[in-house]
């Protein structure tokens, strides 16, 4: 088997596997329903994900994970979040001791409020310096079908980012490094915050004053909680953080967006996890995001709004009329 593994076959973590394919690496990719793993290794397609997407032929499937894992150098992770530490506790024993696991997962873990990265030393019993996390503005979709774009590979050992970025890049995709794990991974997470917020006023019929109201005072709070953790901000207003923002706030194809316009179109929240086929992020990770920022102190009037629109304590038509509940300092 390959030496370059992804985990789990949804839309990122087949495109992910696409693109290390294309850039000349063999690549296995593990699903979890043995039919996905025979239609990508036998058709070449991942039709319930990547609509129209032809896979190319270095990029195998199996759904034996032990097989997956066997010789791994690479190990790149693209499972929801809810479900890693789960998943990590069944396999940390299959994983090759020298291997680099590589977050491609955007949220934070209910409950203890960690940081994926955090989640897999634990629960993988990895050393930190071999755990690397990869974030930007990246739409599967888009990337899938070859429209060139960047993304961020951030890792404490830096030689071991500039690895992952030789495998994950490819002609039409490039990977930049840095070591702020935590301005990378956090820039991830909190932007699909603001993406919920976006879509919120976009299903509300609002314009684009509103709309880039929110996105700016939103990557304001977020930068604020960001480098309180120890981000630089600089990171926040790169690839990871801005670019993504950007990227997220107003696409069709941004899972969290949809989510925010089907709340801002009156469906309550259990409607839209049930209408959504993929895994909103955004939606799991307002809860622990607020309950850490009460413990530290930092003011969210934004991310705030959005909880109680998900939990309907705010009607959607009453969303971001309150910009200016933490301050009136526009420079940040």
């Amino acid at each position: 088997m390959s030496q370059v593994v992804v985990i789990g076959a949804g839309s990122w973590g087949t495109t992910i596997a696409k693109v290390i394919a294309d850039g000349g690496t063999e690549v296995t990719l593990w699903s979890r329903r043995p039919e996905v793993a025979e239609e990508i290794s036998e058709q070449h397609r991942n039709g319930d994900y990547l609509p129209g997407v032809e896979l190319p032929h270095n990029l195998l499937a199996t759904d034996n994970i032990a097989e997956a894992l066997s010789g791994a150098e690479q190990i790149y992770l693209a499972v929801p979040s809810q479900t890693l530490r789960e998943n990590l506790l069944a396999w940390h024993s299959l994983i090759p001791k020298d291997a680099i696991l590589v977050s491609l997962i955007k949220g934070l873990e209910q409950g203890s409020g960690l940081r994926m990265s955090e989640v897999i030393s634990q629960a993988a019993k990895v050393d930190t310096s071999r755990i690397a996390v990869l974030s930007g503005p990246n739409l599967a979709l888009e990337i899938a079908k070859e429209q060139p774009a960047a993304s961020v590979c951030a890792c404490e050992d830096l030689e071991n980012a500039s690895k992952v970025a030789r495998v994950c890049s490819s002609d039409y995709f490039t990977v930049f490094t840095n070591q702020d794990v935590v301005g990378t991974e956090l820039g991830g997470v909190l932007k699909n915050l603001i993406a919920v917020a976006i879509g919120i006023v976009n299903g509300r019929g609002y314009g684009q004053n509103t709309k880039a109201s929110i996105m700016t005072r939103g990557l304001a709070e977020i930068t604020r909680f960001a480098v309180d953790h120890g981000a630089r901000r600089r990171t926040m207003f790169g690839l990871a953080g801005l670019g993504d923002l950007i990227a997220t706030s107003e696409s069709s194809l941004s899972r969290n967006f949809r989510a925010g316009e089907m709340l801002g179109k009156g469906y309550t929240k259990k409607e839209v996890l049930k209408r959504m086929q993929q895994t909103a992020e955004g939606l799991s990770s307002v809860k622990p995001v607020l309950e850490i920022a009460r413990q530290r102190g930092i003011e969210m009037p934004i991310v705030s709004q959005v909880s109680e629109v998900i939990e309907g304590t705010m009607k959607p038509s009453d969303f971001g009329r309150q910009l200016n509940l933490a301050d009136d300092v526009e420079v940040e």
